[in-house]
């Protein structure tokens, strides 16, 4: 496994992260997985020498926190790890559980501290974008976050350029922590990050840290038009199927199958070496429910695709409206 930076930041983090909302408790989705089912997974991922870690105060409703936390005690040392979480959505309802209020994130922070098991996470991320709060509301309470201990960067996640430039600037104006990073919706099926937010983030030198990188496993390679059942997931994902499922979609899923079968390696090999390798990516943000797929794509990061290889999974590509920004 190799290391590179965070953007600019001297930290370092494995090429590949493991994202957690598929580890948790199934009562919240049908397709995750409990603890027990859960552990082989973060077990595998440490010894292929993955160090970067994924979560969210929503997902599973703080048992994906606790899962893993859990499993970072078991299986390693807190200084050996990179945990990264996040804060917007819900975990308990009442009229301050949700957004990016100064009240919000003081809370949230702690409750991520205390279902995690420990007294800081090294990326603190805002999981969208609050058009309800004062950005400077938001800024500000980040910065104390990080000055009491609580976190050592900050980062942020899907949101329209301009906003994002916009907090940048606010956090330069102010001398408050600045982002370090961007976690945005970015694969071969849907590429309109790069019109204007990877541009913006390599002037500013924020790392970039994709979700759904294989389309929620759209470009798994058993995918068929017309139909939604190829997995558990597939089935149930209704945030997915607002997502993808247009015929260019299916068109572009169709040519990574046969790039995959010319190369002798697999859809998912294909679709991640061709995220990893774009220009500003840091690390694609994956995740598995069975381990041999956990092993296939940590494969991928030595499958290189050629010149033509790439054009040919790229050409076939269809311009789409901004998706997965709305909180």
């Amino acid at each position: 496994m190799d290391y590179v930076r965070l953007g600019t930041t001297g930290l370092k983090v494995s090429r590949l992260c493991l994202g957690t909302m598929t580890y948790g408790t199934p009562n919240w989705r049908s397709w995750v997985l409990d603890e027990a089912a859960s552990r082989p997974f973060y077990q595998r991922a440490i010894e292929h020498g993955i160090n970067f870690f994924d979560t969210a105060d929503m997902y599973s409703k703080g048992m994906s926190e606790e899962v893993l936390g859990r499993a970072i005690k078991d299986l390693t040392r807190r200084e050996e790890v990179v945990i990264a979480t996040k804060v917007f959505y819900s975990v308990t309802d009442h009229p301050n559980s949700r957004g990016l209020s100064r009240k919000h994130i003081m809370a949230a922070i702690d409750g991520s501290l205390k279902r995690l098991g420990t007294d800081y996470v090294d990326l603190y991320q805002i999981h969208r974008y609050d058009d309800h709060t004062p950005i400077e509301e938001t800024l500000e309470a980040l910065h104390d976050v990080v000055k009491a201990g609580k976190a050592l960067y900050i980062g942020a996640s899907s949101m329209y350029a301009w906003q994002f430039a916009n907090m940048l600037a606010t956090q330069r104006l102010h001398g408050w922590t600045r982002f370090v990073s961007m976690q945005n919706h970015y694969n071969l099926v849907y590429r309109e990050e790069e019109r204007e937010m990877f541009p913006l983030c390599a002037a500013e030198g924020i790392g970039v840290i994709p979700w759904s990188p294989l389309a929620r496993g759209f470009l798994a390679g058993n995918r068929k038009r017309g139909s939604k059942d190829a997995s558990l997931r597939e089935q149930h994902d209704g945030y997915g199927h607002s997502l993808y499922y247009a015929d260019s979609d299916y068109d572009v899923a169709e040519r990574v199958v046969e790039v995959a079968k010319q190369k002798g390696v697999l859809p998912i090999q294909v679709a991640l070496a061709w995220v990893a390798n774009r220009p500003g990516v840091t690390a694609p943000i994956i995740s598995a429910t069975k381990i041999e797929q956990l092993d296939q794509l940590i494969a991928g990061l030595d499958v290189k695709l050629t010149a033509d290889e790439q054009n040919a999974v790229e050409e076939v590509y269809v311009p789409h409206p901004v998706l997965g920004i709305d909180p």
